[in-house]
């Protein structure tokens, strides 16, 4: 359910590579982000780093340890970094990311931060996939 939350951003993003991310407390969506990098010309622009962003808003709090995040593509060494300061409870991600991904795949900054952040991955990886091939199929397509 919160999956496809974070799915439905993904497949809205326009010239950017798509991923989307939510945060859940209570069993309810309190902020939704998509990746904006190209879009805000800002490096930092991640949707998890967006999307903690919105959440420390609306909750006036950069402490989010009882919140819970759900987002297509694993998490950045920039973003997981941004996820175990911030608290959150547990992520859930879809596409592992071999390359850079921080929470398990290439590294895990858990362990270098003794973190109990709990993290679940392969969530509707197979729809979570196909939306990252196809966008850097479309790119190649357009080189």
């Amino acid at each position: 359910m919160f999956m496809d939350s974070a799915i439905k951003l993904a497949e809205s993003v326009k010239d950017e590579i798509p991923v989307g991310a939510v945060i859940v407390k209570d069993e309810n969506i309190i902020a939704a982000a998509s990746n904006r990098k190209e879009t805000e010309n800002d490096v930092t622009s991640h949707a998890e780093i967006l999307v903690i962003r919105e959440a420390e808003k609306k909750l006036k709090n950069w402490r989010l340890k009882d919140c819970d995040m759900y987002v297509t593509l694993e998490p950045c060494p920039m973003c997981a970094w941004a996820i175990i300061n911030a608290g959150i409870r547990c992520v859930y991600f879809g596409s592992y990311d071999v390359n850079y991904g921080a929470l398990g795949s290439k590294i895990d900054l858990r362990k270098i931060a003794n973190s109990k952040l709990k993290v679940y991955g392969g969530i509707s990886e197979k729809k979570c996939d196909s939306i990252l091939i196809n966008y850097f199929k479309n790119m190649r397509n357009k080189s």
